[in-house]
């Protein structure tokens, strides 16, 4: 069973699928600990904190309430809201703490496209159509590390940057994967800081790599 924090239809902000009319599904759950997670309300998996889909997804503000569905049930919820967006985005939390081959493979058949947003600390089971995109977390809290077979998977290696140290960060990684090619590597300042924003820019001209804003915050949506 999938537990579910939240549920909705938006546009994606962030990455190489900016644009992209995109479904949310944000699942429960994440022993990474960044300090500058903007969705520290995912991270508790307690069973005092279950609740109803309904109650989810009126809920005001965010929480630890979510609610558990497998796969088919969650994609009835899709057709009883109304969905129109064809590309769903697999997120938390971290989502791979979760085996998402039934989810994505489900989704697949029935004509949608999938996304999956991960840290690469957990082993990536999806569907082979899957667009994976892996945001390295490096020396968290939880003490994890990345996993070469994340990183091998990804299609996008998406990475958040505040400072010179980030980047070095993400050139280490770089460096244990077997082949780039086919993969877009992105950089994202850390919460729209100027320095962060600036170094990002500088480095990806120098690189050819992707800048990556969150341009849901930049129009104010979810």
């Amino acid at each position: 069973m999938l537990k579910i924090n939240e549920m909705f239809e938006t546009i994606q902000g962030e990455g190489a699928q900016t644009g992209v009319p995109s479904i949310f599904v944000r699942l429960q759950g994440c022993p990474v600990g960044c300090s500058w997670c903007d969705t520290k309300h995912t991270w508790t998996l307690d069973d005092a904190f279950l609740t109803t889909a309904d109650a989810v997804m009126s809920k005001g503000q965010e929480d630890e309430s979510h609610f558990t569905a497998d796969e088919s049930s969650l994609l009835a919820l899709f057709r009883q809201r109304g969905y129109t967006a064809s590309h769903v985005v697999i997120t938390g939390g971290e989502p791979c703490m979760y085996d998402l081959r039934p989810l994505t493979g489900l989704l697949h058949s029935e004509g949608y496209s999938t996304q999956i947003e991960t840290s690469g600390t957990f082993e990536v089971l999806c569907n082979e159509k899957t667009f994976v995109t892996v945001s390295p977390k490096v020396n968290m809290k939880g003490g994890m590390p990345v996993l070469t077979s994340a990183l091998d998977r990804a299609n996008e290696i998406k990475h958040p940057v505040a400072m010179q140290k980030h980047v070095d960060e993400l050139d280490a990684l770089l460096q244990g994967v077997a082949d780039l090619s086919g993969k877009t590597v992105c950089l994202q300042p850390i919460s729209q800081q100027a320095r962060a924003t600036e170094l990002a820019i500088t480095t990806c001209i120098a690189r050819n790599w992707r800048l990556s804003l969150q341009t849901h915050k930049y129009i104010g949506i979810e």
